[in-house]
């Protein structure tokens, strides 16, 4: 196992001291501009005064990119109660009960609230357009301006945190790490495009920054996901949770030399075909529902296909569906802009990584373990996806979450007596003049290692050679003190891949999202996998789920 090192001994990144840096005040701030934390920010707004971080622009988050839809029962044969069973289903027996009948029995509620802030949903004349996904059991997924649900959904929040007069917003400020005092969170430091070095001090601090999908190569994130909140919630104390389960999407575009798109698991389920090289629909030969498989059952049999038949891809057929361009305006226009031609030639797609169902470790109210901490979103592991997301649940549980976490962190702020003051804080650690470093073929390295190691089929051997090689490239990167975002971005990326690394060789079975080739069969007794950061060495630790007592989610039937 992995010895004590610097990614246990190194709590901050960089080094700063609050009697010289800038220091700004707010009541409640909140890290990331994505569903979770622009509604975790509104919610907290209606108490106190908010500051609002993202490290790109507004709309550099998933949230922005996600075209399929939001999960929820609307229609007059679904309920609550259904939606629970699909998730707990899908989730293959790692699921938190209390949040999946949080995340169903609030979910129509917040999304209406979207609608009457100006989400426009599509509809079938007067009532919503629903369509169905892999792992539903019936049309649940409401979307809006065809695949463009994320985008209308960003642009929505963005409107109304505009609106918002107790709301600023950051954008292009970087956070480096929380500054936590006596084991309490009191703010971070952040670093801005144009200002530098910040202290922000807060009485409450809200994680939302979503996910890691940068540590693969094939991956559909943004450039933002890097993993950075989860590393600095590490370094401050939080402990994270099955970092292991990162769901691959069975299908994003794929086109030698361009980077990474989604095609929204929508396609499948208003009837695209999954097909090989030679025209044939192979899906049913793994799984009896096809294209309408679990992701992760899609994502391997296509994995497995392509090794059988040798091939770079597999293709999706949707030149059978009438209306295509229409129901998929965006999907249509990507795969014009390559010269395909949706209505005559198949789509080239393979798997990515796409969504992080680990993460910092949070009770139901959305806590951490480090006081004045809360976490919500793709960087919270609240217990609802399970071991296996069910498609669409994502923005749902950013909604959900995101209005309760910043609910209860604005109360707490807006109730406290206490002066957000300057305290004395400062990290000072010697430059390393050990080893020249070139940062991108560091990440380039890191990304290939992870993607072909620690991808959609693990063995022991392979994540073995793999933590042995972060622990060295770590050795020689984590000594750095960098004054740049490629640099401490580089150091979050070493530090969450160890934590993947590590834990998906503890988890010795399969389950969910996590295969492994040299263990195959599923986990009899479904258990998390927990690391938090110690001086003496951090190693993943097995937890027992705890016995959930089962209740009915409200207007189940």
């Amino acid at each position: 196992m992995i010895s004590a090192s610097l990614f246990d001994n190194r709590r901050y990144l960089t080094n700063f001291d609050s009697k010289r840096a800038g220091n700004i005040f707010t009541d409640v701030l909140v890290i990331g501009t994505g569903i979770g934390g622009a509604r975790a920010a509104l919610a907290a707004a209606e108490h106190c005064q908010v500051t609002l971080l993202s490290k790109g622009e507004f709309e550099d988050s998933c949230t922005f990119y996600a075209q399929g839809g939001i999960a929820a029962a609307f229609a007059a044969d679904d309920s609550p109660l259904r939606h629970l069973r699909d998730t707990l289903r899908v989730g293959c027996g790692l699921n938190d009960r209390p949040a999946v009948e949080l995340l169903v029995s609030q979910g129509p509620r917040r999304i209406q609230e979207l609608v009457e802030w100006g989400l426009g949903l599509d509809r079938d004349g007067n009532v919503l357009a629903l369509t169905r996904e892999g792992g539903h059991s019936t049309s649940r997924i409401v979307h809006a301006q065809g695949d463009q649900t994320g985008r209308e959904v960003a642009r929505t929040l963005k409107h109304r945190v505009g609106q918002t007069a107790n709301i600023r917003v950051f954008e292009h400020c970087f956070l480096i790490d929380f500054i936590t005092l006596d084991g309490v969170c009191h703010g971070a430091v952040a670093y801005h495009r144009r200002h530098g070095h910040q202290l922000i001090w807060a009485k409450q601090t809200i994680l939302a920054s979503g996910g890691c999908g940068q540590l693969w190569r094939e991956t559909t994130n943004p450039a933002v996901a890097t993993g950075d909140g989860i590393a600095a919630a590490y370094r401050a104390g939080a402990a994270a949770r099955d970092m292991e389960l990162m769901q691959f999407h069975p299908t994003t575009l794929y086109v030698a030399g361009a980077s990474r798109a989604l095609i929204s698991e929508a396609v499948r389920g208003e009837g695209g075909h999954l097909v090989d090289t030679a025209g044939r629909r192979f899906m049913h030969d793994y799984h009896p529902d096809g294209e309408l498989a679990p992701r992760d059952i899609v994502s391997r049999a296509i994995h497995t296909h392509l090794r059988e038949t040798h091939g770079n891809c597999v293709f999706l057929d949707v030149r059978h569906l009438e209306g295509f361009a229409i129901r998929f305006p965006h999907i249509a226009r990507l795969c014009a802009d390559f010269e395909i031609d949706v209505t005559r030639d198949r789509i080239p797609v393979r798997p990515s990584a796409h969504y992080l169902i680990g993460g910092v470790v949070v009770n139901l109210p959305g806590e951490t373990g480090v006081a004045g901490l809360f976490c919500c979103g793709e960087a919270a592991s609240t217990g609802v996806h399970g071991a296996n997301r069910l498609a669409s649940n994502s923005l749902l549980e950013g909604l959900v979450f995101g209005a309760n976490v910043g609910e209860l962190a604005g109360t707490r702020a807006n109730g406290s007596n206490e002066a957000t003051t300057v305290r004395r804080a400062s990290n000072c650690t010697e430059h390393s003049p050990r080893t020249a470093l070139d940062l991108p073929d560091i990440r380039n390295s890191l990304r290939s290692v992870m993607w072909r190691n620690v991808g959609i089929v693990r063995s022991g051997d392979r994540l073995v050679e793999t933590c042995d090689i972060l622990r060295f490239w770590g050795h020689y990167t984590l000594d750095k003190t960098f004054d740049e975002i490629l640099g401490w971005e580089t150091q979050n990326q070493l530090t969450v891949a160890r934590l993947v690394a590590m834990s998906a060789l503890e988890r010795t079975q399969s389950l969910g999202v996590h295969f492994r080739s040299d263990a195959p069969k599923a986990t009899a007794d479904p258990y998390h996998v927990v690391i938090a950061r110690a001086r003496d060495g951090s190693t993943p630790k097995r937890i027992p789920l705890p016995p959930q007592e089962p209740s009915e989610p409200g207007g189940g039937k």
